[in-house]
Parts: C-alpha cells; sequence; structure tokens
C-alpha cells in the first residue's frame, strides 16, 4: 500500500499533455493561515442568521422564491456593502432540523479562495452544504467526495479516480466522436421532419455513452434496458439528492411545499440504481478488479465510487454545462461562429480529430473557458474552516472561527470586476494569450483553480482537463461538421453542411 499511495502522490491525469499546451496543469500560490496583511482593517464579518427559526425560513423564501440564487446574493452585497457577510442557506426547517443553515458567503475572487487552501479548510461531507443526502444513495458508502483530504480513504479513492482517467485517455477521442456521430445524425434527420428539435435526450445518451466507455469501461449496448434508459436512470438519481438545494423554477408555492420541505426517499430509486450497479460490476468488471488490487478498495467501494464519478461529476457537470456551450455558440450573432469555422478549418482541417490538435485551437479553448466562468456546473462551493483563521477580501481582513462553514457562489465570484473587465458580458477570446492564460487563475469552476493540479491532498475535479478538452473537441467537430449551427440551450432549428 505504501508504494501505492506514492505513486497516488506523483500521478498525474493530464492526457499526455505538453508542457506549451494552455491545458497544462500549474502549482500556484493559495491563502494560507498566515495573518494577512495588516494593511487591511479588521473588520467584523456582517449581517446575521436572523432568528431561530424565522431567520433561515425566510431567506430560504428569498433564495427560492422572491428573489432567486444570483438576486439573493446581489441584494446582500447591496445591503452589507461587502463581499463576505453572514447569511442563510437551504435547505432549513421544518424537516430538515439537523442541517445548519448558517454561513459566511464569500463572493469575491480573493475571498473566495480560501476554500481551496486545505491547510485552513476542510472538506468533510459538506459537497451541497451541511445538508448531505442519505448514504443509500451511494450504496450505504461515504463517497469519495464526502471526505476530506485528511481521511487515508480519500487518497486511495482520487487516486484510483485520476489512475482510472490516466489509463483510460486513448479512448476518449474515438468515444466522443462516435457518439457525436450518432447525435449529429439523429439531430439532421430529426431536422428533416420538423423546424426545431430538442436535443437533450439524445445529447444525454451521446455524453452517457462515451462516459461509460471511457470511464467504465462497459458498454451500454451490453444491457438493452441501460443503453435506453441509463442516461434517464442517472436523471432521477441525481435529481433526487439535490432537489433541496436547488431552484427549478416550476409554480410556487408547489415547489417550495412538495421540492423543498423534505429530503426525498432512495426508494424511489432503487430499483434503477441497482440495474447501474450490476451494469458497472459486470461491464466494468476490469476497472472494478483494478481498484481491488492496486487501490485496495473493496469490491463495493469501487463500484459506488465508480457510478459517483460516473453519474455525479461526469454525467451531472456534462449534462448542465454542454447545453450552455451549444447556446453561446448556436445563439450567437456576432459573427463568433465564423471565427471559430475558420480556426478549425486552418488548425485542423479535416483531419481526424484528437486532444493534440485541438489544443491549437486557442478561440475555441478561450470560449469554453469563458462559458464556465459565466455558467459553472456546480454554482455553489463550500468549506469548513479547520482551524481559526483570518480571511481577507479585498479591503478587509475578517476573523473566521473553527467549525464556521464558508459558501461560495460561483456565477457571482466569477463575474468580480476587480479581476475580469466587463465582468458580466461574454468575451469570446477573453482567456486568449498572455494575459488571457494570467485570468485562468482565477477560473474557479473545478473546485479549484484551472491552473491548478489535481491530487489526493486537494478536492480538484480529478477529470478537469479531460472537461475542458471534450468541450473543445466538441466544438471542432461541429465546425468541421457544418458551416453553421442555430439554436439555443434545448433545441437546434437549423445547420448548414460543411463546404
Amino acid at each position: 500500500m505504501n508504494a501505492s499511495m506514492m505513486m497516488i502522490n506523483s500521478m498525474s491525469v493530464s492526457p499526455d499533455m505538453p508542457s506549451s499546451s494552455p491545458f497544462q496543469s500549474q502549482s500556484i500560490s493559495t491563502p494560507t493561515s498566515s495573518p494577512p496583511s495588516t494593511s487591511l482593517p479588521l473588520r467584523t464579518i456582517p449581517g446575521s442568521y436572523g432568528w431561530p427559526l424565522l431567520g433561515p425560513i425566510s431567506d430560504r423564501l428569498d433564495y427560492f422564491w422572491f428573489q432567486g440564487p444570483e438576486t439573493f446574493f446581489r441584494k446582500r452585497i447591496e445591503k452589507h456593502k461587502s463581499t463576505v457577510f453572514r447569511t442563510n442557506i437551504p435547505p432549513t426547517w421544518p424537516l430538515f432540523l439537523n442541517v445548519n443553515p448558517n454561513v459566511i458567503a464569500v463572493l469575491d475572487c480573493k475571498s473566495f479562495a480560501h476554500l481551496f487552501d486545505m491547510e485552513i479548510v476542510e472538506k468533510k461531507n459538506i459537497l451541497v452544504g451541511d445538508f448531505m443526502p442519505s448514504v443509500k444513495f451511494t450504496g450505504g458508502l461515504r463517497v469519495s467526495a464526502y471526505l476530506d483530504t485528511s481521511e487515508p480513504k480519500h487518497a486511495q479513492l482520487k487516486g484510483f479516480a485520476m489512475d482510472t482517467l490516466k489509463r483510460s485517455s486513448k479512448l476518449w477521442v474515438s468515444e466522443v466522436v462516435s457518439s457525436l456521430d450518432t447525435l449529429f445524425d439523429t439531430v439532421e434527420k430529426e431536422l428533416s421532419e420538423k423546424n426545431s428539435i430538442s436535443y437533450m435526450v439524445p445529447l444525454q445518451k451521446c455524453v452517457f455513452n462515451f462516459l461509460s466507455k471511457s470511464i467504465v469501461g462497459a458498454d451500454p449496448k451490453a444491457d438493452a434496458e441501460i443503453a435506453e434508459n441509463g442516461f434517464s436512470m442517472l436523471d432521477k438519481w441525481l435529481a433526487l439528492q439535490i432537489l433541496p438545494t436547488v431552484s427549478i423554477d416550476i409554480l410556487q408555492p408547489l415547489e417550495e411545499i412538495f421540492l423543498h420541505s423534505f429530503a426525498y426517499p432512495f426508494a424511489l430509486v432503487s430499483g434503477d440504481y441497482n440495474k447501474l450497479h450490476n451494469f458497472v460490476e459486470k461491464e466494468g468488471k476490469e476497472v472494478v478488479q483494478r481498484g481491488q488490487d492496486e487501490f485496495g478498495l473493496t469490491k463495493e467501494e469501487a463500484i459506488h465510487n465508480l457510478l459517483f464519478i460516473l453519474g455525479f461529476n461526469a454525467f451531472g457537470g456534462f449534462s448542465i454545462f454542454l447545453p450552455k456551450l451549444i447556446n453561446a455558440i448556436a445563439s450567437d450573432t456576432t459573427g463568433l461562429q465564423a471565427k471559430l469555422r475558420s480556426e478549425v478549418k486552418e488548425r485542423c482541417g479535416t483531419s481526424a480529430l484528437t486532444f493534440e490538435s485541438v489544443k491549437s485551437l486557442e478561440l475555441v479553448q478561450s470560449v469554453v473557458y469563458e462559458t464556465l466562468r459565466l455558467n459553472p456546473p456546480v454554482p455553489l462551493q463550500f468549506a469548513r474552516a479547520r482551524k481559526d483563521f483570518q480571511l481577507s477580501s479585498y479591503d478587509s481582513v475578517y476573523d473566521i472561527k473553527k467549525g464556521e462553514l464558508l459558501c461560495g457562489y460561483q456565477p457571482l465570484v466569477m463575474r468580480d470586476s476587480k479581476v475580469f473587465d466587463e465582468a458580466e458580458s461574454f468575451k469570446a477570446e477573453r482567456f486568449m494569450g498572455e494575459k488571457g492564460s494570467e485570468l485562468l487563475s482565477y477560473l474557479y469552476w473545478s473546485n479549484g483553480p484551472q491552473t491548478g493540479t489535481p491530487n489526493d491532498m486537494n478536492k480538484q475535479c480529478a477529470g478537469k482537463d479531460y472537461v475542458t478538452l471534450v468541450a473543445c473537441l466538441i466544438v471542432a467537430y461541429v465546425f468541421q461538421r457544418y458551416e453553421s449551427i442555430t439554436g439555443n440551450s434545448s433545441s437546434i432549428t437549423a445547420v448548414e453542411k460543411a463546404k
């Protein structure tokens, strides 16, 4: 096991990236627990949690109903004249009595960065805040996402995830392209029959297919039911876990009464989850066995963690992010498509795409990064103070006590006007050139900066480089196949074949 741990600590999951690549991870400095500059005044954290019960329920109604998440945070920034303040985050009573909704919001890039300094914060059981879905959703186990870096099992599981991604790196391109062929064949067929088509179902089938093969080594075609419905099984499994924490904009007060007042039981999806479990156990047996032999995991630990990586991290993330990327391109009226098409044709031509070839597409990369900046797949990030420390924003220093929960709302953090020019606007070329590369240190979508390196000592997404590479691959594929594409985040209305 000692040899195995040494391998984990030195492992890189970047898929054969040269040092000159803009995707190459770099080590960067992070906030430390040492006292911040004395040039900043010490300030009491503004805001409050309100009266017991009444304060949390008032904030919950603002968050989900009267204001919505973004306005909720913006109004409190204005009220307190601070990007650091105390507030409450759902879920809360009446049926979440064991959940403490009290948080300290950190909403600028400087204060937000403290969430990734594992010397001063911990991440035990706070993936979606103080609320944690029942472990029944993950086979009775606390999977890697809920473990702190100080827990021995975290190193084993993070190492297993990184090793699995690295070993499968040669499969990703072929599986993504094959799945995209099927997706866009379906899009073209349906567009020949109607003026507009929803692409969400074929897109999710595409994503589920290439992720199952690439991560688990399991072909959904081996099981007819999984091939047809695997993606929807994951959708339901995901939804029941996070419903108390997200707004889905249905008719109020029905959403508050039926979605945000109690946790849904695992029993509603247990049948589907067991089918997915059996699929991974049977068709992904080589990967599961490697988890046992090389990382000291039990069979069930390997299976349930693979399912969480596949379903929650990868499938869930892509299902949120890719429609935003498609929308940014397909709805653009500024000439962006012509620029993207020109870059793809100039750099890649009609040759088979590879991760190496898409690394040369600077504008494509920048568009992917800008989409992640404005639309991070996981909007909220949390961390609990491991010890007392002082947190710095741009204008003040604040005392944080051990055990206090920090919360950052990324869509606002990454609109920080002190870091990003015209921060509210989509600027396709923002991350190009030397200045653009420097901004990657403030792109936090992956539970850490884009310039960071995932390892067993942090909680950064093990597959962050694969996400950006696959997104670039998809954009390049689209402009090898089409002159233009028209649509939005849910539908496509027209495609023009490449000339």
